[in-house]
């Protein structure tokens, strides 16, 4: 059950971030209800939003889809159930097939991933554990196959989601029923439960 509930979209009486939550409603179908309980701050929700912008920016050098996956890695590592279903809806929406997102916990061995793309996930993985378990040989395959800007780009999807994470399993954010529908059949079987965020 959730500790803290979420606002109306116009309980901050902030016009600019109303307009802000649009952004959501364009990207993902809905607000976030973690934004909806940030919005107690407004400066806050800005900054989050700010940041999220700036990580999926669409004209961005890595995939909008592929760094959801990245997102579900890191969310993974930091068990946030909330996240990892957040991710799986907008992996989905981004161009990610359902197939793909379904085998992402089998990425170092499944056929549907690249040596790339099983660099980033490592990458991702090890980034968003706690304590930070990336190791020089791990940098060193991840440089081998992304360029310092990509690599920036993809460690900024991590942190970003260990703000994500943290703000949501603190409070225990109820999940949305999109997310939860999405998540169920792709992930419900790979551990993935809605727990906490019920």
């Amino acid at each position: 059950m959730a500790r803290m509930q979420p606002l109306p979209i116009d309980a901050s009486g902030d016009d600019d971030l109303e307009g802000i939550f649009e952004h959501f409603v364009g990207t993902l179908g809905m607000v976030p209800t973690s934004l909806l309980t940030m919005q107690r701050v407004p400066a806050l929700a800005k900054s989050v939003v700010a940041m999220n912008r700036a990580v999926f920016a669409p004209d961005g050098l890595v995939d909008l889809g592929f760094k959801r996956l990245v997102g579900h890695m890191a969310s993974a590592a930091a068990g946030c159930q909330y996240c990892k279903a957040h991710t799986a809806l907008s992996a989905t929406r981004h161009g990610i097939e359902e197939q793909k997102m379904a085998a992402v916990y089998e990425f170092r061995t499944s056929e549907l991933f690249s040596a790339k793309e099983r660099a980033a996930l490592e990458f991702a993985f090890a980034a968003g554990a706690v304590p930070n378990a990336v190791t020089d040989e791990i940098y060193d395959e991840m440089a081998a196959h992304w360029t310092e800007d990509e690599i920036t780009e993809i460690l900024g999807v991590v942190c970003m989601f260990g703000v994500f994470n943290r703000w949501n399993d603190s409070i225990a954010t109820e999940l949305e029923p999109d997310a939860i529908v999405v998540a169920q059949p792709l992930i419900g079987d790979k551990g993935w439960e809605i727990g906490k965020h019920a």
